[in-house]
């Protein structure tokens, strides 16, 4: 009788879930692709289990404020958090972390693809990749780009940048790309290389310049700016992606239960051209 009841018990568990409202952790300001992302997934999420979900921006440290608590969040699927691929890059620029960044999560769902683009404030007078590089190099030292924190993509697109193209500028990172776009609206920045979505309704307003996208084939809500790589900048490639973690030890009936939600939104057209609109390629999967 025993393992019956267990049994009925933790399938009535899974039944009640979500009976309170669900914590979506974002590292970061509201105004990026990150925050972007778990409003858009988090809106949708919220309709589908009939609950409340809450978006609870912790910036700082390159996701790791929020990190470290969902780390140490009990593994109910009442708290998840939205990271970009820079979360992993942590460990290689970071000496200790508050967390272990494998054991102490759950992944439970790719949610995008997100091309970074290279813009600058329209006083800069360069108007395309090659006539920037050699602005910067006239001027060494003294332009600054703005990125959502050390080891973001948006910083490290900024550094290969620099190291392909042998020119020297500055970078001050931000707690988000929100921050940093205000900044560069407002001529405290030269450049920057934020994601799409972080940038796109200011290179529609014509706030910022769009000189060339990061990855490796023109990216969709831009189709008429170049690659940084065919605009000049030979071998040069960043893209980065977005995905959905939890707590570590998940139950998979659990897991499995919000990977398939967060999959059903992915795959609905709505969703779809919503993300694409703005600069995001919807993945989804396991």
């Amino acid at each position: 009788i025993m393992p019956a009841v267990c049994c009925s018990g933790t399938v009535l568990a899974q039944t009640e879930y979500p009976n309170k409202p669900i914590r979506f952790l974002v590292g970061v300001v509201p105004g990026g692709a990150t925050d972007f992302l778990a409003r858009a997934i988090g809106l949708k999420l919220a309709d589908n289990l009939r609950q409340q979900v809450v978006i609870d921006n912790r910036p700082g440290a390159n996701q790791m404020i929020a990190a470290e608590m969902t780390a140490k969040s009990p593994p109910d699927g009442y708290t998840i958090q939205m990271v970009p691929s820079g979360f992993t890059i942590n460990p290689a620029i970071y000496a200790k972390l508050p967390f272990d960044p494998v054991r102490d999560f759950t992944p439970i769902c790719l949610v995008a693809n997100v091309p970074n683009v290279l813009v600058i404030h329209p006083s800069l007078p360069a108007r395309s990749v090659k006539s920037l590089i050699a602005l910067v190099r006239k001027n060494p030292g003294q332009m600054a780009y703005g990125s959502s924190g050390v080891g973001s993509p948006s910083h490290l697109a900024g550094e290969l940048f620099k190291l392909l193209a042998k020119i020297e500028f500055t970078h001050v990172p931000y707690k988000g790309q929100g921050q940093s776009m205000i900044d560069l609206i407002g001529g405290h920045l030269q450049l920057a290389f934020p994601s799409i979505p972080a940038s796109i309704p200011h290179i529609k307003t014509g706030k910022l310049i769009a000189l060339g996208v990061t990855p490796s084939q023109r990216a969709s809500a831009l189709p008429g700016i170049p690659t940084i790589d065919e605009a000049g900048l030979t071998g040069y490639e960043v893209s980065g992606w977005y995905g959905v973690i939890g707590p570590a030890k998940i139950p998979k009936p659990l897991l499995d239960k919000i990977n398939g939600e967060i999959n059903r939104i992915l795959q609905t057209p709505e969703t779809r051209e919503m993300l694409s609109s703005q600069g995001a390629d919807p993945l989804g999967g396991s």
